[in-house]
């Protein structure tokens, strides 16, 4: 393999300083003209390529986004490709790094990055996360960082999430209109704000058309299929049964599908379901599953632009905010009638 040309190499061949030979491809004002072109020359006949990781070192920028999430589901990986696609444009290569919803595992993923030099990063929870001071210490060593999805109020910093309690007024409201009045929620850990915006909009709802708030039709587990099935379960075995499961995940919702099929009851006719995402096995099932939308990929790039304006911005950003709305996408699993025209 032919031996890459080093400044050291130009400089002994033009007998001139490795100082001067740098000063020159820096183009400083310090270095003659024609001492310069023949650097220049030089360089271009040897093919130099200067050495980027110690450019990135003195400049203190390696052009590398640090991005820290939960896990590798649908929704994420959709963010982060939408995060990906903005970060290469502007000449940013990104660093992804998956917590598998363990807090233990988002200590070590922060500190890595950190010890990478990444110019910032960007980081949505994990499931287990309830202190922060590791997300602090970001901040305290004046490294750009933005909080996407799952926000807490406690990291004082830039973020993007969807309108989750829109969300769950979207799902809960939709249920009514088809006539269920018994309708029980599968919430996420009690921790995460997603899971509490959700279910602050189910509830809201109920209150809004004066119906009971049932603390057993309420139940808190995880982002998981299996949990999911084994709380519908216990849900419908319940003398005065819900008629009706809005679950703050699509993964809840399959595994709430399975459970109900199993039951011998029909969708929708015995019981409505809808689930949240709007990931794509809810067209693929029978029957679909209606799923309230968070726009992952728009979600992705907004946060990278939000990083970048914030990375070339002077300007305090940590108390800005953007909002993305929900929509709901209706199937069958929960539509009874249409309404008339």
């Amino acid at each position: 393999m032919e031996k890459q040309a080093t400044i050291i190499d130009i400089a002994r061949t033009l007998n001139i300083s490795t100082s001067t030979v740098s000063r020159a491809l820096r183009n400083t004002f310090d270095v003659k003209a024609e001492t310069r072109e023949a650097v220049m020359a030089l360089a271009e006949k040897l093919n130099y390529q200067p050495n980027r990781l110690a450019i990135s070192l003195l400049k203190r920028q390696t052009h590398t986004i640090g991005v820290i999430i939960p896990n590798l589901d649908f929704v994420l990986s959709t963010m982060v490709k939408g995060i990906d696609e903005v970060a290469l444009e502007a000449g940013y290569t990104v660093m992804v790094c998956q917590s598998n919803e363990s807090f233990g595992r988002e200590l070590v993923n922060t500190k890595r990055l950190l010890d990478s030099l990444v110019d910032g990063i960007i980081v949505s929870v994990s499931s287990e996360t309830k202190v922060f001071e590791h997300i602090k210490k970001i901040k305290d060593r004046n490294i750009p960082l933005v909080v996407f999805d799952r926000v807490n109020k406690e990291i004082v910093a830039p973020h993007v999430q969807l309108d989750n309690v829109e969300g769950g007024v979207l799902a809960t409201e939709h249920l009514l209109e088809q006539g269920y009045q018994k309708i029980a929620i599968l919430a996420g850990p009690q921790n995460l704000d997603i899971s509490n915006k959700r279910m602050e909009g189910y509830l809201n709802t109920l209150k809004k058309h004066g119906l009971r708030i049932k603390k057993d039709f309420i139940i808190h587990c995880d982002f998981n299929q299996d949990y999911a099935y084994e709380a519908t379960k216990e849900l419908l075995t319940m003398k005065n049964r819900p008629d009706a499961i809005f679950t703050i995940s699509d993964r809840m919702a399959i595994g709430a599908s399975l459970a109900i099929k199993e039951k011998g009851l029909r969708m929708p006719t015995d019981i409505g379901l809808v689930g949240f995402n709007n990931e794509p096995i809810t067209k693929l099932v029978t029957p679909n599953i209606s799923s309230v939308e968070q726009p992952a990929f728009e979600m992705g790039k907004i946060t990278a632009k939000l990083f970048i304006e914030m990375m070339n911005s002077k300007k305090d950003m940590n108390n800005e905010e953007i909002i993305l709305k929900p929509k709901l996408f209706i199937r069958e699993s929960s539509l009874r009638f249409t309404k008339k025209v």
